[in-house]
C-alpha cells in the first residue's frame, strides 16, 4: 500500500518527530547533541526554516517548525539527516542507517495548539521520567523559552510573543505553561496527529487545509459508512 503524500503548507508550523533506526541511539556522548544543534540552526537558516522548540532525546527527537516553502522542512530533516549520519559513522566507525527511513510531521494550528506543541516538546524528558522538571535536562529549548538563555537555533513564534510584552515576561509565563502535567489526552492527540501525518487543531482548521490541499487531512471515521435510507 503506497504511504500517503506528506501534508505541506508554507507559513504553517510542523510537528516533527524523527525516531532512530529500530529505536537505537541517535546520541552518544555531549559531543554528539552539541554537532546536533549546531547542524540543525545551519540547515535551517539554509533551507528557509523557522526552529521555535526543540527536543533532542537519546533515541529521538522532536521539533516545532515553521517552513518558508512548501518543500522546507522536508529539505532540512534530508540534509540534517545526512549531514549527522555521516558524522556519527566517521566518529563511531560505524556503516548503514542511523534514523527511521521516514520522519513524521503533522501541520499544527498557530492558535492555541503550538504553546501546545512547545509543552509537548519540552515536557518529553519528564514524561520519559528522566527529570522532574523539564528545565533540568539540558537538551531542549526550555533554557530558552522559559529562562531565557540565548541559542540561535530558536526563533520565538508569534504565539509565543503574545504571551507577554517584555522577554523577563514571556520567560515567565512560559514557565506558568509548565506548571502541571499536560492531560493525556491532549498527549494523545498530539501523538496520533503526528503519527498519522494529519492536521492538528480545531475543526475549522482542517475544513480549511483540506480545501486548500483537496485531500483528507484527519483519519477516516472508524467503522461501516452509513448507508442512505
Amino acid at each position: 500500500m503506497p504511504r500517503r503524500a506528506r501534508l505541506a503548507v508554507a507559513g504553517i508550523p510542523w510537528h516533527i518527530i524523527q525516531r532512530g533506526n529500530n529505536r537505537s541511539v541517535c546520541f552518544y556522548t555531549e559531543a554528539d547533541y552539541q554537532y546536533y544543534l549546531e547542524i540543525l540552526a545551519a540547515q535551517a537558516d539554509k533551507h528557509g526554516c523557522q526552529i521555535h522548540a526543540y527536543c533532542l532525546m537519546t533515541h529521538h527527537v522532536h521539533l516545532l517548525v515553521t517552513p518558508e516553502r512548501t518543500d522546507s522542512a522536508s529539505l532540512l530533516m534530508k540534509h540534517l539527516g545526512q549531514r549527522y549520519v555521516q558524522y556519527i559513522n566517521r566518529s563511531y566507525r560505524r556503516s548503514g542507517t542511523l534514523r527511521e527511513g521516514r520522519f513524521r510531521s503533522c501541520l499544527t494550528q498557530d492558535e492555541d495548539y503550538i504553546l501546545r506543541c512547545y509543552r509537548y516538546i519540552e515536557l518529553n524528558p519528564v514524561r520519559a521520567a528522566m527529570v522532574a522538571h523539564p528545565g533540568e535536562y539540558r537538551w531542549s529549548s526550555y533554557a530558552v523559552n522559559g529562562q531565557g538563555l540565548s541559542n540561535p537555533v530558536i526563533t520565538p513564534h508569534a504565539q509565543y510573543l503574545s504571551l507577554a510584552d517584555s522577554w523577563s515576561a514571556r520567560h515567565k509565563a512560559c514557565r506558568a505553561l509548565f506548571g502541571s502535567h499536560m492531560e493525556s489526552s491532549l498527549v494523545d492527540e498530539i501523538r496520533h496527529a503526528t503519527n498519522g501525518n494529519y492536521v492538528l487543531g480545531n475543526s475549522r482548521f482542517k475544513e480549511e487545509i483540506a480545501l486548500m490541499l483537496e485531500r483528507r487531512v484527519s483519519p477516516l471515521k472508524a467503522g461501516r459508512p452509513v448507508k442512505d435510507s
